[in-house]
């Protein structure tokens, strides 16, 4: 009787394990290269986590990515081209979900 209870709750506790991994939003970060209102969606140029003087925010990589920016969307001090965002993003099918977007050079908590 013990070991299937012991199976239960191991098997219960496994599932709780994978929904927060599946829960979890990927993070991205880089200079905005364009917003599109009509679309709503965002493009940026993805900073790689090589942070130093020069760049405080990492080095360009080269790397484009557009992201939905949905209804449900959280964004801060709304991104304009130039500035440098954080997203956290699901993604869904191919498309990227934007979730939080958090602009990092307008909002910078190093300065506070």
């Amino acid at each position: 009787m013990k070991r299937i209870l012991f199976g239960a709750l191991l098997v219960f506790a496994a599932s709780l394990v994978m929904t927060s991994v599946s829960l979890a939003a990927e993070v991205a970060q880089g200079k905005v290269l364009s917003v599109d209102k009509a679309n709503n969606t965002l493009t940026i140029e993805e900073f790689d986590t090589h942070k130093s003087q020069e760049h405080p925010y990492g080095r360009p990589t080269g790397v484009t990515s557009e992201y939905k920016i949905v209804k449900q969307t959280l964004i801060g001090i709304p991104p304009q081209p130039g500035d440098v965002i954080r997203i956290a993003f699901r993604t869904q099918n191919t498309e990227r979900i934007a979730v939080r977007i958090m602009n990092v050079s307008k909002q910078d908590l190093k300065k506070k």
